[in-house]
């Protein structure tokens, strides 16, 4: 089962992005869209709208540099290790979970340890790249984006946004598990 399992997710990892690539190009011709041009001035937004959002990146970085040097994410692990064992979470992979919501950069440098540590192709490896792929930096997304237009009340998107990385992180440790047979 597991091995049936492993092989359908290779062949979708495989052929996903060259047919999202496809499928989008051939919508966008059916429908008489000049797709290279919508590509470049699409660019050009995004190029502005990184120009705006430096300043919230930057406040951004600085409070999860303060959040780790200050030695709260060592207590927070601390903490909730007992619980993440309890659902078959290696406590290692615990900061890379939580560092997730709050950045892209400081969960990849997580993963990368792991995987020095441990081995890409280890559990702890997979399910720190599952991870990784499953959530998102639900926090820079919030600061970023609904900074740079100007949004000052969220409302529900952080509940929301931290729901959704609760189901992505259970999700992988699923799959996961599933995947090793365990």
């Amino acid at each position: 089962m597991a091995d049936l399992f492993r092989a359908v997710i290779n062949f979708i990892a495989v052929i996903a992005i060259p047919l999202m690539i496809a499928v989008f190009l051939l919508w966008g011709i059916s429908k008489k869209v000049r797709v290279y041009e919508s590509f470049v001035e699409g660019a050009k937004e995004g190029f502005n709208t990184a120009i705006r959002i430096i300043p919230y990146l930057v406040a951004m970085l600085f409070a999860i540099g303060v959040f780790r040097a200050s030695g709260a994410m060592d207590v927070l692990v601390a903490v909730l290790a007992p619980v993440t064992e309890l659902i078959g979470m290696p406590p290692e992979t615990l900061p890379m979970a939580l560092m997730r919501p709050l950045s892209g950069s400081g969960s990849l440098g997580i993963m990368t340890e792991l995987m020095k540590t441990h081995g890409p192709d280890s559990f702890i490896g997979i399910l720190a790249s599952t991870m990784y792929g499953s959530s998102e930096t639900t926090f820079y997304v919030l600061a970023v984006y609904f900074g740079s237009v100007g949004v000052k009340g969220t409302r529900h998107a952080v509940p929301v946004g931290l729901i959704a990385d609760l189901c992505g992180m259970l999700g992988a440790v699923l799959i996961c598990r599933i995947l090793f047979g365990l």
